[in-house]
């Protein structure tokens, strides 16, 4: 999958502004992969790799394949910020910089020159986006993707999540909050030309992942948490089968395909509905269901065991 379709990749709506990043692991490259997708001129300043690596970023050391797919195309240079000469080349990145991409806490910013109350008097038409765990005063707490999965209620008893939604919404955040920079420095009035700050925390893009389960609707009382017939997962002869049929017209497909009643598609919560698809999947292979799903036009998704 690209970062983004084709369409607006080959709009290049960036074509011309210059991201500087110095986020590492994976919100702030999963974010200038997209960015770069978009038009955008990204560099990428790392620390300096030790002895025997190609890189200081922690997911080009435990995932070389992803780091190499955030990282396809991007300029990357290595420098040490605590350095004199690092700082130069620091420096002397901003200097021809729009937006900087930032993922330390506001102590380690502060250590490095890089508070934004330094960084705007210094370039006062640099953007910053600053990615943090969580917003504000917590922003120097300890935490990680699956820390504040735990904190939005996305986990499910001992199960390790599906995917780093806290991380990869995060790096949406980001996205959105360059975007907004930009925007909002070219409006005018009293931000026009003028370089803004973002805080994008993860702790909020988690919690906004989870908005529907807060809403109960992905609760196993909800329609779209088991409750509804036509909205689950089920075995079938040789794997399983995801099937969306929620909407009436798609429910009703599935209803008379599995030679339920009519009345059925009125009743998705009954128990009986339920045992009537769930026997009907069971006795078909994924073969016959993906037919199905193309002839009756019955949205559904088949999988191995």
């Amino acid at each position: 999958m690209t970062a983004l379709p084709h369409t607006l990749t080959s709009l290049a709506p960036l074509k011309g502004v210059r991201v500087l990043t110095l986020a590492l692991n994976l919100p702030g490259p999963a974010a200038v992969m997209r960015l770069q997708a978009m038009g955008a001129k990204c560099t990428k300043l790392e620390p300096i790799a030790p002895a025997g690596l190609p890189t200081a970023d922690p997911m080009g050391i435990y995932k070389p394949a992803a780091y190499d797919v955030m990282h396809a195309g991007l300029n990357v240079l290595q420098a040490d910020l605590k350095s004199e000469r690092g700082q130069a080349a620091l420096h002397k990145q901003l200097s021809r910089t729009d937006v900087l991409i930032t993922s330390f806490r506001p102590s380690a910013l502060l250590k490095l020159g890089l508070a934004w109350k330094d960084l705007h008097k210094r370039y006062p038409a640099l953007c910053l986006v600053s990615i943090v765990g969580a917003p504000s005063e917590r922003a120097e707490e300890a935490g990680h993707d699956l820390t504040y999965q735990a904190e939005s209620g996305l986990l499910n008893g001992l199960d390790m999540p599906a995917s780093l939604y806290a991380d990869m919404g995060g790096s949406l955040f980001a996205t959105e909050a360059v975007l907004q920079t930009l925007l909002l420095r070219q409006r005018p009035g009293r931000s026009f030309g003028k370089g803004l700050f973002q805080e994008v925390a993860l702790s909020e893009s988690s919690a906004y992942l989870a908005l529907p389960r807060t809403w109960g609707l992905t609760m196993p009382n909800g329609d779209v948490g088991g409750a509804h017939a036509g909205y689950k997962i089920y075995p079938c002869k040789n794997g399983r089968v995801a099937v969306a049929a929620l909407e009436p017209h798609f429910a009703a497909r599935l209803c008379e395909a599995a030679g339920l009643p009519k009345q059925a598609v009125q009743h998705m919560q009954k128990r009986s509905t339920h045992e009537g698809i769930a026997s009907f999947f069971a006795s078909q292979t994924r073969q016959q269901l993906d037919k199905l799903a193309s002839r009756q036009d019955i949205p559904l998704h088949t999988l191995p065991r």
